[in-house]
């Protein structure tokens, strides 16, 4: 009434332990988006050394140049080697995609079919796809057994093979009953047992030795034979699996809670483990039929990725995304160099870089369960 304004109540107790919460969330967020984008960063710094190692090492300074100069047009001209160009355009960069590519859809597999089957110890390979592309790449390699002709064969034959795995599995797992969490775990071990076999007797049976051979290093993985003809249809099956599985982030939170919490929340667990299985199919079989079988990348990478960003699958997937893809291309620089001027399967690298971690993981789950 006096024209005064009257003076500013303080903030009360209760009003300030209820924002207290806001500002934990928000600062969380903020150092998750942080923690993303430096592994982001190192993902990218990773595939631009990598590029520069070899039996011809290149600088990283040049073999941003080079890169620069092919995708932007600067610098306008050259100032280094015509051969290192070739060496980086033409040799070393389909493969470091490739390998970016296969990682990330491994790691993003991984992530999503341990919580699809419920199990922190699953890996893509839970279905048996990698033993049934294994097992078609073995029929065309050894006898020449083939669904398409041309450039393609090899891929078509391996893909096939997992997508005849990944329903085989499916169908088992449905059998006389639901398709609950452990009967797709069992079902997925089965196949993968039968075909491992079925891949031995062919390699047995067969009297070439080179043929067995290249069945060998095929079992165990690599990213030397990558061309650039192979990369579009990797790609687009590759980031087109890992947005539809990001995108169905909310729901796997819920299935990872249990069947009975995802129904509660209007979820029908049955027909939505089965979507994100498809989808992890097709997201393994191509990167199997390009790669090879490479194992523990979709096993530990998961669990690294968690640590780092929480369980959430909208930033556990992109995250688990980024750190699959470094962990490959790292692997595949070590494959080359170690013992030059062989070259070493990317999946002997894989396993002795992922089994001490996954022995620690394995240890720690023991002292959570005592």
């Amino acid at each position: 009434m006096n024209g005064r304004k009257a003076p500013a109540m303080p903030p009360s107790s209760t009003s300030l332990q209820s924002a207290e919460p806001d500002l934990r969330l928000a600062h969380r967020g903020r150092g998750r988006g942080l923690r993303m984008a430096a592994v982001a960063v190192l993902m990218l710094l990773v595939a631009i050394v990598s590029l520069g190692l070899g039996t011809a090492v290149i600088s990283p300074g040049t073999t941003a140049q080079i890169l620069a100069h092919h995708v932007i047009g600067w610098p306008a001209e050259a100032t280094w080697p015509s051969s290192q160009d070739t060496i980086i355009i033409d040799i070393r960069l389909p493969r470091v995609l490739t390998a970016l590519l296969a990682g990330a859809a491994l790691a993003v597999a991984g992530a999503t079919l341990q919580s699809v089957v419920r199990n922190p110890l699953a890996d893509p390979y839970i279905l048996g796809v990698s033993a049934g592309a294994s097992t078609g790449a073995a029929a065309f390699i050894l006898f020449g057994a083939a669904v398409v002709g041309g450039a393609f064969a090899l891929s078509a034959s391996a893909f096939v093979g997992a997508a005849a795995a990944t329903l085989f599995a499916l169908s088992l797992a449905h059998f006389g009953g639901r398709a609950t969490s452990t009967r797709l775990l069992l079902a997925g071990v089965t196949v993968g047992y039968l075909l491992s076999a079925a891949t031995s007797f062919m390699v047995f049976a067969s009297d070439s030795p080179d043929g067995a051979r290249s069945v060998m290093f095929w079992l165990l993985g690599s990213v030397a034979l990558s061309t650039t003809a192979t990369l579009p249809v990797l790609a687009i099956v590759v980031l087109a699996a890992i947005v539809v599985l990001t995108a169905f982030g909310r729901k796997l939170d819920a299935l990872d809670l249990g069947d009975e919490t995802a129904a509660t929340l209007g979820i029908n667990p049955v027909r939505l483990r089965t979507g994100m299985l498809l989808v992890c199919a097709a997201l393994v079989g191509v990167t199997v039929a390009a790669v090879g079988s490479i194992g523990f990348v979709g096993l530990v990478v998961p669990h690294l990725a968690r640590r780092l960003v929480g369980a959430a699958h909208r930033t556990l997937l992109p995250t688990a995304a980024v750190m699959g893809a470094a962990f490959l291309v790292v692997s595949d620089v070590a494959a080359r160099m170690l013992v030059p001027p062989q070259e070493l399967p990317i999946g002997i690298v894989t396993a002795l870089v992922g089994t001490p971690l996954l022995i620690r993981h394995v240890a720690r789950l023991r002292e959570g369960a005592s």
